[in-house]
């Protein structure tokens, strides 16, 4: 038996470092061009083209489109759990207008900043991306419910689903609003906050429900 040479080098492989560089200039590649040009643009042969990585050698790392984009979505999926778990960890703004708006304007920023997201994060186009959006929504409502019940914002016994709800309707006006303007148009923003600010509420603990 052979010691084992304590001085072999740590770092990956030659071969290997090169394909995690490949993977990482192909993400990049498509969310350039989602941001640029949209999802159809954004095909796998334009995507290898634009990382100069020839078509055939693309199915080495991605074995089709959809794994390129499951891939980038997962990534901003985590960016903005992130960014809402800091939200919803702050004490502050202590009420439902005050939580609504900081929840929106924190979501509305990072769509705005990343166009690629939005390109995936409404395209509706598999299964993959449906269920990322879906587990996303599910457990930042989840946290949410907590929050307004622990704040006593809501009623304790307001049923859990009623937060699920508003982050569906959130995702649909923040839809429509980035289909009325690549930035993400204001009106039908602050309409939505309207609307969930009003459900919400219709769940105030009963001293502070509208008559």
């Amino acid at each position: 038996m052979f010691d084992k040479d304590s001085t072999t080098p740590t770092r990956p492989p030659v071969v290997q470092r090169r394909g995690v560089e490949r993977r990482r200039a192909i993400l990049d590649a498509a969310e350039a061009l989602l941001a640029e040009q949209g999802y159809e643009a954004a095909t796998l042969k334009a995507i290898g083209e634009r990382a100069g990585i020839p078509t055939a050698s693309m199915y080495h790392y991605f074995p089709d489109r959809h794994q390129v984009d499951a891939e980038l979505l997962q990534h901003h999926v985590q960016q903005l759990d992130n960014i809402l778990n800091g939200v919803l960890e702050d004490p502050e703004p202590g009420t439902l207008e005050g939580i609504g708006d900081a929840l929106i304007d924190a979501v509305l920023a990072y769509f705005r900043d990343h166009r690629s997201c939005t390109e995936l994060w409404f395209a509706g186009r598999n299964e993959t991306l449906d269920a990322l959006v879906r587990g996303f929504d599910e457990a930042q409502a989840e946290r949410l419910w907590f929050l307004l019940v622990e704040r006593n914002l809501i009623a304790a016994d307001t049923p859990r689903h009623v937060t699920q709800i508003a982050f569906e309707v959130a995702n649909r006006f923040f839809d429509i609003a980035f289909r009325r303007s690549p930035d993400g148009d204001d009106v039908t923003i602050n309409e939505g906050r309207r609307m969930l600010t009003a459900y919400f509420r219709t769940y105030a603990p009963a001293a502070g429900r509208p008559r």
